[in-house]
């Protein structure tokens, strides 16, 4: 998928992986780690490595804590070409998140989300055990690791962000950002139906409703900061043509760099 023009708003314009895009450095780094996570899972000695940092039931049962952080630095997956392409759409999403987020704000976001994805998901599992025992062929979390959730998180991200831009959906369909979040919460669901990972999909859920409440609140934020000010202005502008008239003054208005107004 590809976006057909470049959206404008706050920062610079997103490329979305076009020619002559560059990752981050930092968004780089996610990537390298992504990727070694992943191959250290088919050696012998190193794949204890991956298996202690993904989200597994060891986090209530043995307090494993940091997995609720660490799975999403954890590439996923069986030895498929996939791996790479998972890996790309990361890049194309995040790049043009990070670009309009800027860095500090960007892993913020992405932080909580995977946090707050991770929590929830815990609590769907505990809750599906309880009520009707753990499926033994359901393999919990499975639906949400590694690159999984930072996809759904950045794809809500960039449908929120630019919900107008047009995407090339294979490099054919047109379609717009926004409907971008319901055709993966749709792939995740369907995922879903196949694996019958409740607290994955729910953890997908999740995630992407954090980014997408985030965003929204910060720019909603920002409408109202802006509206408040130029409410401000009027009524000031307002106060004073009141006084000038009261006292006789007539203000001149010039638009040109020799100043402000002109009271004589």
């Amino acid at each position: 998928m590809r976006e057909s023009r470049p959206y404008r708003g706050q920062g610079a314009i997103g490329n979305f992986g076009l020619p002559g895009a560059r990752p981050s450095p930092d968004l780089a780094v996610l990537l390298a780690v992504l990727f070694v996570t992943y191959a250290l899972q088919f050696f012998e000695a190193t794949a204890i490595v991956p298996a202690l940092l993904r989200l597994t039931p060891a986090v209530w049962r043995l307090g494993y804590l940091w997995q609720m952080a660490t799975y999403a630095l954890v590439g996923f997956g069986g030895p498929s070409p996939w791996i790479l392409l998972e890996l790309l759409i990361v890049f194309w999403f995040g790049q043009d998140v990070r670009t309009r987020l800027g860095r500090r704000r960007f892993w913020a976001i992405l932080a909580s989300s995977v946090v707050v994805s991770a929590a929830f998901a815990i609590l769907v599992q505990l809750g599906a055990g309880a009520a009707m025992g753990a499926s033994p062929t359901a393999i919990p979390f499975q639906l949400m690791q590694g690159q999984r959730i930072l996809i759904a998180v950045l794809v809500a991200a960039f449908a929120t962000l630019a919900g107008d831009a047009t995407i090339l959906l294979f490099f054919v369909l047109p379609l717009k950002a926004r409907w971008c979040l319901w055709l993966a919460i749709l792939l995740a669901f369907v995922a879903y139906l196949g694996s019958k990972d409740l607290a994955g999909f729910a953890g997908i859920c999740a995630g992407t409703g954090t980014a997408v409440v985030a965003l929204s609140r910060s720019f909603s934020s920002h409408r109202l900061r802006a509206r408040w000010l130029e409410w401000r202005r009027r009524r000031i502008t307002r106060k004073l043509d009141r006084m000038a008239k009261r006292r006789g003054l007539r203000v001149i208005r010039r638009n040109d760099d020799s100043g402000g107004p002109t009271i004589h």
